[in-house]
């Protein structure tokens, strides 16, 4: 396929992770033209290797389509209209001027395009949001809050609603950084116990795939460590429910593989713990782990409408 095959309607898509990088192009109308990865650069404290790495994808993609916007989803914590990364671990920036130093290097590069940074948990929420099934009515308000809980290597949240970020500051969402008050985890955070990485740790295991594969053959150490996750997740979703009122709960992240050995028990925790409130549906993410890529698409093509500028707010 050549680079004038295509319509001009082309977007890129790329979600910089803290191993991989991916990336989409696609159509307005959602078809994949191309999408590939490569690994990531890191640490990169002031955000020019991943400069670098955009024009290397942005060359990738024009061997296929001309483009005509791209969306960068990109981990830590991001002012999205900025385009400033204000913390990364990860990647080992603070307050990097991510937008600025893609945009210039795509420029000389000779992609002059729009970009607009977007954080990936709120890419991800975007990207499952626009693929909720519409199987179910609105509530008497018409409430279509959605949570994106991605459940990984830690904890975090994103809220959407009709089709747009909720979260009021670039800080939002970082649930698995909360100190549990009391019981037996007090004094440890969320993603201490929750996160797939920490139940595989507290399950002696590689990691929680095989932590609920020793769940389903009985072994105790394995679903003690799966117990606890899923009730303090549990309560952080509860937590998470009561103050914002998000009617859906979408679960992603390497966790949401074990299926019902997951879901089941925790819509029944969450119930439990929401005694007497409204409970959110809880489903498993469709995009698994190409919904940060996936969202950034969404992002790029909200740059070419004309009267859009930047992230959707």
């Amino acid at each position: 396929m050549t680079a004038t095959a295509v319509a001009a309607d082309a977007v890129l898509g790329i979600d910089v992770g803290g191993t991989t990088v991916k990336w989409r192009l696609a159509t307005s109308d959602g078809r994949v033209l191309a999408e590939d990865r490569l690994p990531t650069r890191a640490p990169d404290p002031d955000a020019r290797l991943l400069a670098q790495d955009v024009v290397a994808v942005a060359r990738a993609a024009g061997e296929h389509a001309r483009f005509g916007a791209v969306g960068l989803a990109v981990p830590g914590i991001v002012d999205d209209h900025a385009g400033v990364g204000l913390l990364s671990v990860n990647m080992g920036w603070r307050d990097a001027a991510v937008a600025d130093l893609a945009r210039a290097a795509l420029v000389e590069a000779g992609h002059d395009v729009p970009l607009a940074v977007v954080q990936d948990v709120r890419a991800g929420a975007l990207a499952e949001a626009a693929d909720l099934p519409d199987t179910e009515p609105a509530d008497a308000h018409g409430a279509d809050l959605c949570a994106f809980v991605p459940v990984g290597t830690g904890v975090a949240a994103a809220l959407v609603r009709g089709g747009r970020p909720a979260d009021p500051s670039p800080w939002a969402g970082e649930i698995g950084q909360v100190m549990i008050p009391s019981g037996p985890h007090a004094g440890l955070r969320v993603e201490d116990v929750a996160s797939a990485s920490a139940i595989a740790r507290r399950g002696g295991a590689p990691d929680a795939r095989a932590v609920a594969d020793r769940v389903r053959a009985g072994d105790a150490v394995a679903a003690a460590a799966w117990a606890d996750g899923v009730d303090v997740l549990a309560q952080s979703l509860a937590w998470l429910t009561a103050a914002t009122g998000c009617d859906r709960v979408v679960v992603g992240g390497g966790l949401v593989g074990a299926g019902g050995l997951l879901l089941d028990p925790l819509r029944e925790r969450l119930a439990n713990h929401l005694s007497g409130w409204r409970v959110p549906r809880v489903t498993a993410a469709r995009h698994g782990a190409s919904a940060g890529v996936a969202g950034s698409v969404l992002v790029a093509r909200g740059l070419r409408a004309p009267t859009t500028q930047g992230v959707p707010a």
